[in-house]
């Protein structure tokens, strides 16, 4: 059964993001780490200049080049490694409900997640760059 896709979220709606049903799709295989991992993204809007909306992993491991980003874990749980970058050493990231976390573009990353996890993501729209 296909989830009927959403209207953007406008001024004076409210969303319940962990009732929100989702369609996952599989990794690509050369970003799955492990067979059965999925995974699912529903835009919801713009606010100025950044893009909002919801994405969700299940159960499994996954590489990534991340794009630049702030979320908020909102359900799940898992870690995220992310590789040495810009002179920073690889280090890692517990992900539970509450967790705020900046990525920033170029940033390679694998994703493991025992509780599938779901995220509100805020990123650049592709007309802006970084702040970091």
């Amino acid at each position: 059964m296909s989830a009927k896709p959403l209207p953007h979220l406008r001024g004076g709606e409210a969303l319940r993001i962990n009732l929100v049903p989702l369609e996952h799709e599989p990794v690509p295989a050369d970003q799955a780490a492990a067979a059965s991992t999925s995974t699912a993204v529903l835009g919801l809007g713009t606010l100025g200049d950044t893009e909002f909306g919801i994405w969700e992993m299940s159960a499994g491991s996954m590489y990534d080049v991340e794009a630049e980003e702030i979320f908020i874990v909102t359900a799940g749980q898992g870690t995220v490694v992310i590789d040495e970058f810009e002179g920073r050493p690889a280090h890692s990231a517990l992900l539970v409900p509450g967790t705020v976390m900046r990525l920033s573009a170029g940033m390679h990353t694998t994703w493991t997640v025992t509780e599938p996890l779901r995220k509100i993501y805020f990123t650049p729209t592709e007309n802006t760059g970084s702040n970091s």
